[in-house]
């Protein structure tokens, strides 16, 4: 089977969808790995690498992708890209299935069988491919960090012969695994941190890595059958909001990482409470990219509203490319190691497989219900 690896091509993006060590373990599989020339050099590693772990480099695009069986990737393909491959190829990706309907459109026009990353189930078994969580992860760590760098004071106290210096008060709403992870890299920087997540059950772990949780009464919420949170009604919304609005005026930083997979995320910081903070403070919104958290964020931008930084920039694991290609690879080979067959030296869809709900499209056909049924229901 040829699975081929090309370069990302989306402006600023750094990541590779595979790095040689997993070029290596897929080359054992039994897989033929092409690779293009330069897939990996943003993120610090480079064609004699993948040369040496058994790919074979490619510096002509439409061939590598017109041979491919397989094609391996980080963002999701251009129409132009879709239109090299040949029918009855495996595409894996990130790919916005909900929102990205001309494209899932062309993929079964195309008879490629479109695997989303996004899609792939929030199980126990499943957690060695869940690129969702390996680069949330990540971001959480990122996010911090970016604060820091645009906050004009320290995270942790100092006590100097010149006085105390206290520490920043950080506010991070959402406790899934990036808000986790923020958390965490506050706390070990030495920021006092306090947290708030529509999932009360989530509180022992904000708590066991060193934060208070805010308690706020939302009346039932809860997580989804996948271990997300539920989306709030508009009532339960207003109380969230105002039971946070002195936490915020009160903190150097907010970060918010409230997310719902495939619609747009929910605005829990008015304008007016980014206004109310004092100058110099820094507001993360994980969500600008897809509509914001924040009013007044604005994609891919830092803005300053009322002295504040409101920092909207996305793409968070890309600030760490190295690493966060190490993890998505590491994702995609468990992906095609689950579906690899020794006989057949390739990987077949076996839709027998519980994990096969990561598949959209398959034989000109949608096969993804939730998918299928948000077309049906719009």
């Amino acid at each position: 089977m040829r699975i081929a690896i090309p370069r990302e091509t989306e402006s600023g993006e750094r990541r590779a969808a595979l790095v040689p060590d997993s070029v290596k373990k897929l080359v054992r599989l039994g897989a033929e790995v092409k690779v293009e020339q330069g897939l990996g050099s943003a993120a610090g590693f480079s064609d004699e690498e993948y040369g040496e772990a058994g790919a074979q480099v490619l510096s002509d695009r439409a061939t590598l992708l017109g041979a491919a069986d397989m094609v391996l990737r980080v963002r999701k393909p251009s129409i132009d890209d879709l239109a090299l491959l040949k029918p009855g190829c495996i595409h894996a990706s990130f790919l916005d299935p909900f929102n990205e309907t001309d494209l899932i459109d062309a993929m079964c026009e195309r008879d490629v069988s479109a695997i989303s990353m996004e899609m792939i189930p929030r199980s126990t078994r499943s957690q060695k491919m869940d690129a969702l969580s390996s680069q949330a992860n990540l971001a959480g760590y990122v996010m911090v960090l970016k604060a820091a760098s645009y906050l004009p004071s320290i995270l942790p106290m100092m006590m100097t012969p010149a006085g105390t210096l206290k520490p920043a008060k950080v506010f991070v709403i959402g406790a899934g695994v990036a808000g986790l992870q923020a958390i965490a890299t506050a706390k070990r920087l030495g920021a006092q941190v306090t947290a708030f997540d529509t999932r009360s059950e989530v509180a022992e772990q904000v708590q066991s890595v060193g934060a208070k949780f805010l308690e706020i009464d939302l009346g039932e919420t809860g997580s989804t059958k996948d271990g997300y949170a539920r989306e709030l009604t508009p009532e339960q919304l207003e109380i969230q909001r105002e039971a946070q609005r002195s936490v915020i005026a009160n903190s150097d930083v907010v970060i918010t990482t409230a997310q719902v997979f495939g619609r747009k995320p929910p605005v829990i910081v008015p304008r007016e409470f980014v206004a109310g903070m004092r100058a110099g403070s820094v507001v993360i919104d994980m969500a600008a990219e897809t509509g914001g958290n924040v009013e007044g964020s604005v994609p891919g931008e830092v803005v300053e509203i009322n002295g504040v930084n409101v920092v909207g920039t996305g793409n968070w694991s890309n600030e760490v490319a190295r690493d966060a290609s190490q993890m998505y690879s590491s994702n995609l080979f468990n992906l095609v190691e689950e579906f690899w067959d020794a006989e057949q030296n390739r990987v077949v869809l076996d839709f027998e497989n519980d994990l096969v709900g990561c598949v959209v499209t398959h034989g000109k056909a949608i096969v993804n219900e939730v998918i299928a049924n948000s077309r049906n229901s719009n």
